[in-house]
């Protein structure tokens, strides 16, 4: 078994077993996807980071319109800069490790008849789930994040302005928090989730 796992994998897993396991350990472990031999993996082996854009493909949506699109740079490659100089600082301190940044957007409208999608932002949603749940499934980590410029995202990366700037996402290995500074540390713990009775709700909305 891999020592970096701490939750051990039953023989056969539910999707809400990969879910539990997937959240307590790698979706929100903030900061702690850093780089160790992942250059290798993914920057190296193409055929990887396609794998995870694949997996997003056969997400759900509606009328199947597939409105997301992935914009990606691999580590020590001419578009690196491009994507990590978007970023806000404290987000740096830890991205600089990671071996691939991507900016998730949406096409705001149906392909087959350019009307609003209401539901667009909702599956580009579904395909990242996809990408993250096979991410984890190679071993590897993932975090999303909103902290970036999304108006110099849409200038320097040249998106239309049919598309909505939804995320930018980090994947890379897990390192030790300590090799994190110490401010950074402090955060490293998992985040707990509301309870079904605060989020369920039957028949109507309750308050």
């Amino acid at each position: 078994m891999d020592k970096k796992e701490e939750i051990p994998a039953k023989d056969y897993e539910t999707g809400l077993d990969i879910a539990r396991r997937y959240a307590t350990q790698y979706l929100f472990d903030f900061y702690d996807i850093l780089l160790h031999e992942i250059l290798t993996t993914l920057v190296d082996r193409p055929a990887t980071i396609m794998s995870l854009f694949e997996a997003a493909r056969w997400a759900p949506s509606s009328y199947n319109n597939q409105p997301w699109r992935f914009i990606y740079a691999k580590k020590n490659t001419p578009y690196w800069d491009k994507l990590f100089n978007l970023l806000a600082e404290p987000n740096k301190v830890w991205t600089k490790y990671a071996a691939v940044l991507v900016v998730i957007i949406a096409r705001k409208n149906f392909e087959h008849n350019e009307k609003y999608s209401i539901t667009h932002q909702f599956d580009a949603g579904a395909a990242w789930e996809n990408l993250s749940l096979e991410a984890y499934s190679r071993g590897l980590a993932v975090h999303a994040m909103q902290g970036f410029d999304y108006q110099q995202a849409r200038t320097d990366l040249e998106i239309p302005d049919n598309f909505d700037v939804m995320a930018m996402i980090a994947i890379g290995r897990k390192w030790p928090k300590e090799n994190l500074p110490l401010q950074l540390q402090e955060t490293e713990q998992p985040n707990d989730r509301k309870p079904l009775t605060e989020v369920v709700m039957e028949g109507q909305f309750r308050k």
